[in-house]
């Protein structure tokens, strides 16, 4: 977590944030984006200019849901005892998918995108897109949910400390600028999805999300602006341990070194199966809850500790 205090051996004087890479990346694709959009201003005409700038401004958002996964699977990590899932998996399982969002993202945007085309392929690019979409969008709900049930656990044993509600709270406000921009793109697509241009077609009867570009501006640009912002001001990682080994003890203050998970399982069956469902049918448990063992020994050790002490004071 931030500390101000120099780390060993680092040039940057602390270490710096591992979540980071994502989001520049995240960032430079909407840069490039929003730039190649600017040229389709005075070359509003030009096919790929046109194609490039929409591949790139479809193809960053899923990487700032990507960061986010990172971002629950280094929470969960840290509360281990309230995960309904292997921290691990969240990053594996969510990003593969997100994987294929993005590719589904790039093709569909790049044959939608170019009217040389013959139809069948554009329509081909219409199908990509729809799935994507779609997709994003049950993905993002699933993490929603997946994220709040994890927070309910934890309210409900009362370990509530500040730095993991900061950090869920970003959390929640990135995930729904991501949605609501989602939903958004959606509609949009959607309301065009089965538009055939003919020799009487009349641009006129377009949905105005479509006509107007300040629905643009507003569900797309100013959100995800914002949300670049909020993730540099409020980086969930000053709130977090770098080291994913530390977990919050269960009284909710005392941070401990563990020696992390251990999944025994082959890691196509984790990728597959990261809820263990086929353990649980089975009667056993992929985790082993090492924080138990820990917290034991903890405990056990702070009373040698004092009992130690009420010696040397009879003593005395």
């Amino acid at each position: 977590m931030e500390n101000g205090k120099y780390v060993d051996g680092s040039l940057y004087f602390y270490a710096p944030n591992k979540v980071t890479g994502i989001l520049p990346w995240a960032a430079l694709l909407f840069l490039a984006g929003y730039i190649l959009r600017e040229i389709g201003a005075f070359k509003y005409g030009d096919v790929d200019v046109y194609i490039s700038s929409l591949v790139m401004l479809y193809a960053a958002p899923p990487l700032y849901e990507l960061a986010n996964y990172f971002i629950l699977s280094r929470i969960l990590y840290y509360v281990p005892y309230h995960s309904p899932i292997h921290p691990g998996r969240v990053l594996t399982t969510f990003g593969a998918i997100s994987s294929v969002v993005e590719i589904l993202n790039g093709n569909g945007a790049a044959k939608v995108a170019n009217i040389n085309q013959p139809e069948k392929q554009q329509e081909v690019g219409r199908s990509l897109l729809k799935a994507a979409l779609i997709l994003q969008l049950v993905i993002l709900s699933l993490f929603i949910m997946l994220a709040a049930y994890f927070q309910t656990q934890c309210r409900k044993a009362g370990l509530t400390p500040k730095n993991l509600r900061s950090v869920l709270t970003t959390l929640y406000i990135s995930s729904a600028l991501i949605g609501i921009r989602t939903i958004y793109r959606t509609i949009e697509y959607f309301s065009t999805a089965s538009l055939h241009v003919t020799a009487n077609f009349n641009p006129q009867t377009l949905s105005p999300i479509i006509r107007y570009e300040w629905f643009f501006w507003v569900f797309e640009a100013s959100l995800m602006i914002v949300n670049s912002l909020m993730l540099n001001v409020r980086h969930p990682m000053r709130w977090l341990p770098r080291n994913n080994r530390i977990y919050l003890a269960e009284d909710g203050t005392t941070e401990i070194e563990g020696p992390g998970y251990h999944d025994q399982r082959l890691w196509l069956v984790t990728f597959l199966d990261p809820f263990d469902f086929v353990g649980m049918a089975k009667g056993r448990n992929m985790q082993r809850k090492f924080w138990e063992t820990q917290e034991a020994e903890r405990r056990e050790g702070v009373t040698e500790l004092a009992q130690g002490v009420n010696k040397s004071s009879t003593v005395v």
